[in-house]
């Protein structure tokens, strides 16, 4: 199975890392014991890190050696995406999200987890499940 992730799950994941018993958590085992591929573009990882210093809020919660392991821990556990040159195509109602459905459609990706509901309402995009991450959990058990 191969899984793209959006960025609010890494965001969740720094802010709450001791939530044993949620979704993040439940996410992260299920990465670790290889139940499934994790999928990411440098993309990703670049909006990861430009949400985290940009918002201030963020920023008084998350520190940078935090920001830092993660980014080397997803690099580590995850295949790269190579970054695509060509322009992407308008699908979502919000465009700043059509980057994420077509590295999930490059990198054959089975399911694309997010709770943006600008992707949610799509559904499915060519054989592209676009599920939240409760649904995502009723997959892993």
């Amino acid at each position: 199975m191969r899984v793209l992730a959006d960025t609010n799950l890494f965001i969740s994941y720094l802010l709450k890392p001791s939530d044993t018993y949620g979704f993040i958590s439940a996410f992260f085992e299920a990465l670790a014991k290889g139940r499934f591929t994790l999928l990411m573009p440098q993309d990703l990882i670049e909006e990861i890190v430009d949400v985290i210093q940009r918002k201030t809020y963020l920023q008084s919660r998350i520190n940078e050696q935090q920001l830092a392991a993660l980014v080397s821990t997803i690099k580590s556990i995850s295949e790269e995406i190579p970054r695509i040159e060509e322009p992407i195509p308008r699908i979502c109602r919000d465009p700043k999200d059509d980057y994420l459905l077509a590295y999930a459609v490059v990198g054959q990706a089975d399911y694309l987890v997010t709770g943006d509901k600008d992707l949610l309402v799509l559904q499915q995009v060519d054989t592209l499940k676009i599920i939240s991450p409760s649904e995502f959990q009723h997959i892993l058990h």
